[in-house]
């Protein structure tokens, strides 16, 4: 009996993990806390501490310790008016090679009047030969508080790994009230090694890290240049139109962690304890 590539296709996708969380968090009596809480697939939220007066803690969990190529994943998280939600993750995700298709994530994130939400997961992990698109949709009202740390490991420099080749697109979309005020993405294809060489890339680097914060102002901005000396790797910032970038490019993962730390906690932050571990 010969197996077609259709059949052999057909049973790879029929294994392939899904997952899926919604979470919505309210104010109440001067308290955040968890509204609705939808699970579905290899995806899970956690909250370790509970209710606290200044913010809800969420922990995302993967259950399937990482992600292959045509595995799904979709977060979704709204603040409502006046909570406050902080959200990281159990683990660094970790994205496995694929033999064809690519890995999916979406995410979107929603604050309302008066909401915040730091968007603090720990970081990705990109093995070897990977194939990733992901998307990161914000939706702020005028007077929402927002803060997103995202970073990217090309290959685990303990583990003397090396992404020698792979895809890569990572698009984000920011809107306050309904207006487009940051877009940005970052597409690399095929010989990702030789990519992140070149000096307009990463200049060598094999980690990378952005910061956004909503309102960011020049305060802002020169709390962050104040900790730059103390950053091993290279740290970049500015501010404009009433919101702050900050990026980071490191010649390892400890490297970045050790920078991000220090970014974090310059804008009055407690970094979440999980990054810690």
């Amino acid at each position: 009996m010969t197996t077609t590539n259709a059949a052999v296709d057909e049973v790879f996708a029929a294994n392939r993990a899904a997952g899926r969380i919604a979470l919505s968090v309210r104010h109440v009596a001067g308290v955040s806390r968890p509204g609705r809480v939808h699970e579905a697939g290899m995806l899970r939220v956690r909250f370790p501490n509970g209710a606290r007066r200044d913010a809800l803690d969420a922990v995302i969990v993967n259950t399937a310790g990482g992600l292959a190529g045509g595995d799904r994943a979709e977060i979704e998280m709204t603040a409502a008016a006046s909570a406050q939600l902080t959200v990281t993750s159990a683990a660094a995700e970790k994205i496995y090679r694929s033999l064809g298709p690519a890995t999916q994530i979406a995410v979107k994130l929603e604050a309302g009047t008066g909401a915040a939400i730091a968007w603090l997961p720990r970081e990705t992990i990109l093995f070897d030969r990977m194939r990733l698109r992901r998307t990161i949709d914000v939706a702020l009202a005028r007077d929402a508080n927002f803060l997103m740390a995202e970073a990217i490991v090309f290959g685990r420099s303990a583990m003397g790994e090396r992404v020698t080749s792979g895809f890569l697109l990572d698009r984000w979309r920011v809107r306050v009230d309904g207006a487009l005020v940051f877009a940005d993405a970052i597409r690399l294809d095929g010989e990702i090694a030789r990519l992140l060489e070149r000096p307009a890339v990463a200049g060598a680097g094999v980690a990378i890290a952005t910061v956004l914060k909503i309102p960011g102002d020049d305060q802002t901005v020169a709390a962050v240049r104040v900790a730059a000396p103390a950053c091993a790797g290279e740290v970049g910032v500015s501010a404009w139109n009433g919101l702050m970038v900050v990026r980071l490019v490191a010649p390892t993962d400890a490297v970045l962690r050790h920078d991000l730390l220090r970014v974090i906690t310059a804008l009055g932050v407690a970094p979440p304890r999980l990054w810690l571990n």
